[in-house]
């Protein structure tokens, strides 16, 4: 056997124990060929014989029925379940990447990705079943301060880690990230960010087509979208971060690659209430125990303008933009979807998900959230549209939620039922897209960033 193949079989508990398996049902086979030949050759009314080889029978039979139960079971040989799909996924995408050649800035930052967590001196250790924290950026340094203000007066935040992602890199972001006392802290950059390349891809290259050019009078390059629109980097960063990010921290990063729970991701426009990681840890844990059809948990109704029912029920509805939160197997089918998100002409994250990638799993696909919001969103600017020509957004977010005395402890009872709501509005299946994510090359960028990490893990020799 290839040496390399041999390393990754017996490295893959999964491989191993479906090797253990074949070579059992083997075993087995002789074993009762071999009980059933000696008993032809006995006396058939030797009892002894018949119950020794029913006996052998039952008990091997029974063992390869529990084998089965825990390969098949999603907590049975649980480290296992956690990595098996992504030998899949190596089958499934790109096994060479196609990425563009990184400038200074861009491997800067990627090796600044690898660096360890902040404040460890101050916050050693984080809690058995801590929920870690992605908090994912732009360049609004005045909302950035508020929802770090209100993360700072979060119950259990010094617990965990809380993750900061950027798409691009800007100073003044930076040092706000770097004054956080409150809990450990890591920065991460998305080394492609557009923002990045001011003269080559994924920024805008010599000869790209802009606005609606035609490539056959012009002579440029790139393919538009379903409306005649060429790409706009400054747009499509906010699809291309959103999944990089996805990628690596739940199969690139050393501190989350392993992670057996919950994620909670926000933005920087969600203002967080105090109680809303200790509701998130209750909701996590219900999710399992009494929604079968929910895929996450959300501190907030998925239309923003709500503030919840208020009623004494846990909500079961369509997954929300706001503070969701979802575990490993939830990421691995949305991973498993990478070609459908990738080619699917929006370039919006969350739209993408719920026209394409929600649909394609073929059951509905609801978040459980409690009868009112443990966040909000908040602010007047778009997450990329809130600059004028390389100035941060104007709207500084004055326009705060007000904080309740409910909103400061958790109010959320695991003794209330949940109530579903059946048919939903907003974006479903058939929903064609906004457009501006119609050029091959960002299609071919975005199923590089679904393959480049588990390449990388192959071709270390191990998938961890």
């Amino acid at each position: 056997m290839n040496k390399r193949l041999r390393n990754h079989v017996f490295s893959n508990p999964n491989l191993s124990y479906l090797t253990m398996s074949i070579t059992l049902v083997q075993l087995v086979s002789c074993l009762l060929r071999g009980e059933q030949i000696k008993f032809e050759n006995r006396n058939r009314g030797n009892k002894i014989a018949l119950k020794r080889f029913v006996t052998l029978a039952g008990l091997i039979g029974f063992g390869l029925l529990g084998l089965l139960v825990l390969l098949l079971t999603p907590n049975g040989f649980s480290q296992a379940a956690r990595r098996d799909s992504r030998e899949i996924n190596i089958i499934l995408f790109n096994k060479e990447l196609y990425l563009p050649p990184q400038n200074n800035l861009s491997r800067e930052l990627e090796r600044r990705n690898s660096l360890p967590p902040l404040n460890i001196d101050l916050h050693p250790k984080l809690a058995k079943n801590h929920i870690m924290i992605v908090l994912y950026v732009h360049n609004r340094p005045k909302y950035m301060q508020l929802v770090v203000d209100s993360l700072s007066k979060v119950q259990g935040i010094d617990e965990t880690l809380l993750i900061v992602s950027h798409d691009g890199y800007f100073e003044e972001m930076n040092k706000i990230v770097e004054g956080i006392k409150f809990c450990q802290v890591k920065q991460i950059f998305a080394p492609y960010s557009p923002h990045l390349f001011v003269d080559s891809f994924p920024g805008v290259s010599p000869g790209d087509c802009q606005d609606k050019d035609d490539p056959l009078l012009t002579k440029c390059k790139g393919k538009a979208d379903q409306y005649g629109n060429h790409r706009s980097p400054r747009i499509v960063s906010l699809k291309h971060h959103w999944w990089w990010m996805m990628n690596w921290v739940w199969d690139g990063m050393e501190e989350t690659k392993r992670h057996t729970g919950h994620i909670l991701f926000i933005e920087e426009d969600h203002f967080i209430f105090p109680n809303a990681y200790r509701n998130i840890q209750i909701l996590s844990t219900l999710k399992q125990q009494k929604c079968v059809e929910c895929y996450a948990t959300n501190l907030a109704p998925s239309d923003v303008n709500y503030k919840g029912e208020e009623s004494e029920n846990l909500i079961a509805e369509k997954m929300g933009n706001i503070g969701y939160a979802f575990n490993r197997t939830v990421w691995r089918k949305i991973h498993s979807k990478a070609r459908e998100f990738c080619a699917f002409d929006d370039y919006n994250w969350d739209i993408t998900m719920w026209a394409v990638v929600y649909p394609s799993f073929g059951t509905p696909v609801y978040s459980l959230r409690g009868p009112r919001r443990s966040a909000a969103h908040f602010g007047k600017c778009g997450l990329h549209q809130g600059t004028n020509k390389g100035v941060p957004c104007f709207d500084n977010g004055q326009e705060t939620p007000t904080i309740e005395e409910t909103d400061k402890v958790v109010n959320i009872k695991p003794e209330w039922e949940v109530y579903k709501y059946e048919h939903q509005g907003g974006y479903q299946a058939g929903f064609k897209g906004w457009g501006g994510w119609g050029d091959d090359r960002d299609h071919r960028l975005c199923l590089d960033f679904a393959s480049m990490y588990h390449i990388a893990a192959f071709s270390h020799g191990s998938t961890r």
